[in-house]
């Protein structure tokens, strides 16, 4: 991130900066005059929240970014998980995506990285769940009945 960065917040919306948490008590808006590293509160995925193998990559990549002075230990982490992530899926299209976060993350673009990681959720819950909307329609029938 480079140059001027405008954000509004909502009431107590919280926004992660430089690994300090900061809560407004009312809307408002900040202006970033500098690079800072910064998440926004919807974006922020809690550790126990991390129950699949990408949302435990997307926490390593979080930390990366929130929490400067543990950034190195992470980035090792997302070194030893990435390779056995790659090896566990076999789509094609989790496995590209899998490779473009790596070059994200290599070439120091942890915002866009969590970005791709958020995008294959829905795949990935395809693939843990493959029988989910099946067991769903015929409850949803049957209630309708």
């Amino acid at each position: 991130m480079s140059g001027t960065f405008k954000i509004t917040l909502k009431p107590n919306e919280k926004l992660y900066v430089n690994g300090a948490v900061i809560r407004a008590d009312r809307k408002v808006s900040l202006e970033f005059l500098n690079d800072v590293q910064f998440l926004l509160e919807a974006h922020v995925l809690q550790a126990d929240q991390a129950s699949t193998p990408l949302r435990q990559l997307y926490f390593t990549v979080q930390v990366m970014l929130m929490n400067p002075d543990g950034a190195e230990a992470a980035r090792r982490l997302f070194r030893e998980s990435l390779p056995r992530l790659l090896a566990t899926f076999s789509d094609p299209q989790v496995l590209a995506r899998l490779k473009h976060v790596d070059r994200l993350v290599s070439e120091d673009r942890p915002y866009e990285a969590m970005k791709a990681i958020r995008a294959l959720y829905p795949i990935e819950a395809r693939i843990l769940e493959p029988n989910l909307e099946q067991e769903e329609r015929p409850l949803a029938l049957a209630a309708g009945e």
